[in-house]
């Protein structure tokens, strides 16, 4: 316990420094990863307030191969770790008088949003702030740690990856992912070329390094494509289409692009696919997983691996046979390892999930 909690006090203590190199000593890969991940969803968020090294630090001690920094710049050009732009609703930011002019209404992917937007603070200003719980209701043993963790940046979490990869003797890998990339490429925060510097100067290189990049958008993977071989996933989401193609006029959806052809079309850059969990099994009018689609074994055909999200243990994130105890309380947990099954037996190459624990559980259950 001891070690580590002065594994994440080092990457705290980088994660203040704006121009920390951290441990950019060759990325540490003790063996290959496995054919299967468990990937922590934004850490252990399940179980910590999402996006501290203290998640993801929960997620590798409960079994994660793989953890997920999702990434977004500060004011001076500093990569962090926040699902999005705006961080009201997982900072303490609000509660900061010295900030409430900086409250402010943009449009961001097309959707108005009014808060605190991570562009608008240097990175010395963002780590003034501390993280607290998004779904108190679903989550609220995870409000206990409300105000305690800092927004780590992204040195830190690679910093925190290679350190527990030799404290586990297991190869720990992160999975990031660039989020709103238009948005800050229009506002002079481009997050490409800085998140493949990073990557570098910290000797993750090459397909066999334990790093996936992913995003939602398709410009930005063909771009970090020409500027690295690291291993790329192409997100999908359910509905609509990739905000780059809304603002290039290009009309097609992530329905077109997750048919046969449009993953031939994602093969060309990428070598995985991250589907909303809907996509590979939809549910039925009882709100139960109804029959597997094609989309893996087409994935698969095209050379793609497949990595759906989210999996989450609470029950109104479950197909309703999977709910247990009271259905009408929202932090009430399900059966989430017998869902894990039920896709493992579809085929997929891994999952994202906010229970790193049940996962790597129903992983070796499988596996068995």
């Amino acid at each position: 316990m001891k070690q580590h909690l002065s594994i994440i006090a080092a990457a705290i203590a980088c994660a203040s420094l704006p121009a920390c190199a951290g441990d950019n000593a060759a990325v540490v890969a003790l063996a290959p990863l496995p054919a299967r991940l468990v990937i922590g969803h934004r850490g252990a968020s399940a179980l910590r307030p999402e996006h501290t090294l203290e998640a993801y630090a929960r997620a590798i001690e409960d079994g994660a191969n793989v953890i997920e920094p999702d990434l977004v710049s500060t004011r001076d050009g500093v990569l962090v770790a926040r699902h999005e732009n705006e961080i009201s609703g997982t900072t303490d930011v609000a509660s900061k008088p010295e900030f409430a002019a900086r409250k402010t209404t943009k449009l961001i992917d097309n959707v108005s949003t009014t808060g605190w937007f991570t562009e608008d603070f240097t990175l010395a200003e963002l780590q003034t702030l501390r993280a607290r719980e998004r779904i108190p209701l679903n989550r609220p043993a995870n409000t206990a740690f409300d105000g305690q963790f800092r927004v780590p940046t992204f040195q830190a979490v690679m910093d925190l990856a290679k350190a527990k990869t030799r404290e586990t003797g297991r190869t720990i890998a992160i999975y990031p992912e660039t989020k709103h990339p238009s948005h800050f490429k229009s506002i002079g925060l481009p997050l490409e070329q800085r998140l493949v510097d990073a990557l570098d100067a910290n000797g993750y290189r090459g397909q066999s390094a334990p790093v996936f990049i992913q995003s939602f958008e398709v410009a930005n993977l063909k771009e970090i494509r020409q500027l690295t071989d690291v291993r790329i996933v192409q997100l999908l989401s359910a509905s609509g289409r990739p905000e780059d193609f809304r603002l290039a006029g290009d009309a097609r959806t992530y329905a077109d692009i997750s048919s046969a052809s449009g993953l031939r079309e994602v093969a060309a850059y990428a070598n995985g696919i991250g589907p909303d969990k809907a996509m590979v099994i939809p549910r039925n009018a009882q709100n139960r997983l109804g029959t597997p689609t094609s989309l893996v074994a087409d994935a698969h055909a095209a050379g793609l691996v497949v990595h759906p999200y989210t999996f989450r243990p609470e029950n109104p994130f479950l197909p309703a046979d999977l709910r247990r105890g009271s259905t009408a309380s929202p932090s009430e947990r399900g059966d989430l390892a017998a869902e894990i099954s039920v896709y493992l037996r579809a085929g997929i190459d891994g999952f994202f999930t906010d229970d790193p624990a049940i996962g790597r559980a129903a992983l070796d259950s499988f596996a068995k």
